[in-house]
């Protein structure tokens, strides 16, 4: 897997110059105010604990207004398996998440809902209730996020912030996905098991600020998509690693 990459402001501006000069084309998706549920799994091919809460994201991904994603870490490593899916900057995620909340509690399998709280991926009744605990609990705002795509490029646009709310400083994520990875594990402690990864994060990309102004970026598909990402993700999510304020979809998740 290809490492995380963050555009500087140089060439962001440019590819957006870009983008109103040429007209990126393509379908919006996500466009609307409907706040969808973001649930993140933490995950490794060497945690002998995580194959039912890989498993359970077939159910979690097929839940209504559920966005689901899958971060490999690699982190356990050493046991005896190099995670084929992991990657250095979906640890670092996972890390920063426990940064910001304060707890520094990092585990597998770890499912972060909003990037606010945090539960043991397999157990089931305690994610759906804290997905019901996040819906009853909105963030300060949510934020429309579109996805727009042509041959070359994405386009993503944030609307502005609501007129009758502060603005709070938030960071743009692209994220790129496969929607399933079947894997033969051969050492460590899920030797011989076959699984099949769901939504599977192949590059995070930091791509800008938000300061709460509509706000458009183009992205050239070439550098934040890999071969195997046939979908991606934009997330609106506040610093540091905290709510998510807005998200928009290209592909499909769920299938």
């Amino acid at each position: 897997m290809q490492n995380a990459i963050e555009l500087t402001r140089r060439q962001v501006l440019g590819l957006a110059a870009g983008a109103v000069a040429t007209g990126a084309v393509g379908r919006v998706v996500k466009a609307d105010t409907v706040r969808p549920t973001i649930v993140e799994l933490f995950t490794s091919q060497g945690c002998s604990s995580c194959p039912p809460a890989d498993a359970y994201m077939a159910e979690v991904r097929a839940m209504k207004d559920v966005v689901a994603l899958t971060y490999n870490v690699d982190y356990w490593d050493y046991r005896g398996w190099r995670d084929t899916l992991a990657s250095p900057e979906n640890s670092k995620r996972q890390y920063k998440y426990a940064k910001a909340r304060g707890d520094m509690d990092v585990y597998t399998p770890q499912m972060i809902i909003d990037g606010a709280t945090h539960v043991v991926g397999s157990q089931k009744s305690a994610v759906v209730s804290a997905i019901k605990h996040s819906l009853a609990n909105p963030p300060p705002m949510w934020v429309p996020v579109s996805i727009l795509a042509n041959d070359t490029e994405f386009q993503i646009t944030v609307d502005q912030a609501p007129l009758d709310t502060p603005a709070p400083t938030a960071s743009l994520w692209f994220v790129s996905v496969a929607p399933q990875v079947p894997v033969e594990i051969e050492k460590g402690e899920n030797a011989g098991q076959h699984i099949i990864y769901l939504n599977v994060v192949r590059k995070l990309v930091p791509v800008g600020m938000w300061h709460g102004e509509r706000t458009t970026l183009a992205l050239p598909k070439d550098s934040v998509m890999t071969e195997d990402s046939t979908s991606c993700v934009a997330l609106l999510q506040m610093k540091p690693l905290g709510r998510i304020l807005g998200c928009a979809i290209w592909g499909r998740l769920n299938s």
